[in-house]
């Protein structure tokens, strides 16, 4: 009886281990579990091989929606033909799971052909719940286990236009049963809190059009609040009722705020057009919050990089010099190098725990740097597609999944 009860425990143990270890290997939205381009526990070679080895390779649409994982099982949004696609793939061998398609017409801004018809916004799994957000801005939720459609919902009764000028973009989150989306399209919108589980709106905040920047939420000035980007504000937004708690005026030439903003002690880091890099710090007075300034590098400046930290330094791609890397000290906005120019368009930029960094530019050059070097200096660079790379990589243990114009690939960086 000893022996069968010490049997179970371990049993129970090891079921309960394999369980966190699902959940600390998810990276279930944009930017991963905390939105931050930070991969937790994250396997990094002790030399990085010369060459990635690829394991699989799935024809799975245009789009620049980056890939997610929950549970052992990768989602990725994308457009196949006329229809915009979501599929459920086994995350070891790339096979399709389920399938779940919805004929969407769109048509395409002129200045934005080259990005293609395809999805821009990357899905959010919460509760065993796929949530989608189209580029013409339709709100799906499906069954993260079978692909069942929960609910959709469509803004055209509401508003001229459900998308702003070069498709919806800003990634959706959950938090607190709440789905968070802006909705509508230029000059006329709202950020939006939508029930999880029915979509019916909880509230809404119409203060302005939708920008292409995604949310993040964070608790400051003693209130828990949703930051982002409107199309001509930054803003802070009580999370529980959607009440404007302050802004900044953000506007760009062509409506275009497309940065995640960072959160790092008590400051908030963005990026305005011909501004540079700003951190401010929310001060209470009286019953108001005021955004005060605490440093500006205009040295640097992002268009669609959204930065990354690591302990005190912050990374990232200016625009400036046609694409410069750069290290900030995030306590001061002081710069502490950085990169020649001409590096891309855009980068996704993800931490792997600490350890390095890596960079993947939109012209499909993934690169390796060192978390403590004092200047750019590469420890690899690989090409990993032959066509652009508009989408945050996915790091899965020994693996790294880049989505290129139409194909997942999952690519080993060292053999289990």
């Amino acid at each position: 009886m000893r022996f069968r009860t010490s049997f179970r425990s371990v049993v129970l143990v090891a079921a309960v281990l394999a369980s966190l270890t699902s959940v600390l290997g998810d990276w279930p939205q944009w930017r991963g579990p905390d939105r931050d381009g930070n991969v937790k526990n994250a396997f990094v070679p002790a030399a990085w091989p010369k060459t990635l080895r690829e394991e699989w390779k799935v024809t799975v649409g245009v789009g620049h929606a980056s890939p997610v994982e929950s549970n052992g099982r990768i989602y990725v949004f994308a457009r196949q033909g006329d229809d915009e696609v979501l599929l459920c793939l086994d995350s070891t061998s790339g096979k399709e799971i389920w399938r779940s398609s919805q004929p969407i017409s769109y048509e395409m801004h002129p200045a934005a052909m080259g990005h293609g018809k395809g999805p821009k916004a990357t899905p959010v799994v919460s509760n065993a719940t796929v949530y989608t957000f189209g580029i013409s801005g339709a709100l799906s939720a499906h069954d993260a286990r079978t692909g069942k459609l929960k609910w959709r919902r469509e803004f055209s009764k509401e508003y001229a236009r459900t998308s702003p000028l070069f498709g919806t973009a800003m990634s959706p989150l959950v938090d607190s049963g709440l789905l968070i989306a802006h909705v509508g399209g230029h000059d006329k919108g709202a950020l939006t809190a939508f029930e999880t589980e029915t979509g019916a709106v909880k509230w809404s905040n119409n203060a302005d059009g939708p920008a292409y920047a995604s949310p993040i939420i964070v608790t400051l000035a003693g209130v828990r609040q949703v930051v982002t980007f409107m199309q001509k504000d930054f803003v802070g937004v009580e999370l529980s009722t959607g009440k404007l708690l302050w802004k900044l005026p953000s506007k760009t030439q062509y409506d275009e705020n497309c940065v995640t903003a960072v959160a790092y002690k008590d400051l908030l880091i963005f990026s305005r057009e011909g501004q540079g890099l700003t951190a401010i710090r929310l001060a209470r007075q009286g019953n108001e919050i005021v955004p005060q300034q605490v440093w500006n590098n205009k040295e640097t400046q992002t268009y669609l990089n959204s930065p990354v930290l690591q302990g005190s330094t912050l990374f990232g791609l200016s625009i400036h010099q046609k694409g410069q890397f750069f290290a900030i000290d995030a306590d001061t906005g002081k710069t502490a190098w950085l990169s020649s120019g001409r590096m891309g368009e855009n980068a996704a930029i993800l931490n792997l725990g600490g350890k390095a960094l890596l960079f993947l530019t939109n012209d499909a050059n993934l690169i390796v740097q060192p978390l403590d070097a004092k200047a750019y200096s590469p420890l690899a660079q690989y090409t990993v597609a032959a066509s652009p790379t508009w989408a945050h990589p996915l790091v899965l243990g020994r693996r790294i999944l880049i989505k290129d114009e139409t194909s997942l690939r999952s690519l080993a960086i060292a053999a289990p």
